[in-house]
């Protein structure tokens, strides 16, 4: 009787332990998810790093544009660096400011779908929805640009999960986090912007910020002490990793 008691427990255990599990993994942000991804835990692995594998290599992405009033300005300090970044755009404002995306687009970028309203809540819509949300944002990008290669995935607040994780990756696209987020949309201050960047940046690093969704001339002004700190110290400017 207590050997098969024993038992019991044991199930019942296991049983806890993996709806735990289950529970867990199921939404997370893009690090920890990252983390997950890579032992095939939660499905298609979240990109936190450059290309390059080694050496003082660093992505710089730009969320939520494009918008008629930082866009511009941020082009024109990677113009003048000479420096390739990763643009995630939303749909709706892509239907709103084509010229700008043809701009992005001219002068080298990397494009990123980062869905059309940038709904923070998508993981927990029909795949319909998620669907309409992802492919009418590409719709949108080839309406302007035709046939340009728009290879990531980056989901709205960074609500990564499984399920939205596998879609997006059937549609051709890699899902794309950060190991950097100075939070500049919060507005915390330039030399906050700045201090956290050089606090989190390690080798390899993809660094987080928006020219889109509000006030960004903070991330503006700390662009342009970031960047020329950043070639100081040896950094090299990459594109995040693709499969």
């Amino acid at each position: 009787m207590a050997h098969n008691s024993h038992k019991g427990w044991s199930v019942i255990l296991l049983l806890v332990f993996g709806a735990l599990l289950m529970h867990d993994t199921e939404v997370k942000g893009p690090l920890e998810e990252a983390a997950i991804g890579s032992a095939g835990v939660v499905g298609p692995h979240v990109v936190c790093n450059t290309h390059q594998q080694s050496g003082n290599w660093v992505a710089l992405t730009f969320d939520d544009g494009p918008d008629p009033t930082y866009t511009p300005q941020v082009l024109a300090i990677l113009r003048q660096y000479q420096i390739r970044a990763t643009f995630c755009l939303v749909g709706r404002e892509v239907r709103a400011y084509p010229d700008l995306v043809r701009e992005i687009v001219a002068d080298g970028h990397r494009l990123c779908d980062h869905t059309m309203t940038h709904d923070e809540h998508l993981p927990d819509k029909s795949d319909v929805r998620i669907r309409w949300e992802v492919l009418t944002t590409l719709d949108e990008i080839h309406k302007v640009v035709p046939g340009v290669e728009v290879p990531y995935y980056r989901a709205p607040g960074g609500n990564f999960t499984r399920r939205v994780n596998s879609l997006v990756a059937g549609w051709g696209l890699q899902p794309l986090g950060w190991s950097v987020d100075p939070r500049d949309w919060s507005r915390p201050g330039v030399t906050a912007i700045i201090k956290t960047v050089d606090r989190q940046l390690k080798p390899c690093g993809v660094i987080l910020f928006h020219d889109a969704g509000g006030d960004r001339s903070e991330t503006v002004a700390a662009l342009k002490q970031i960047i020329p700190a950043l070639i100081a110290q040896g950094y090299q400017f990459d594109f995040p990793d693709l499969p």
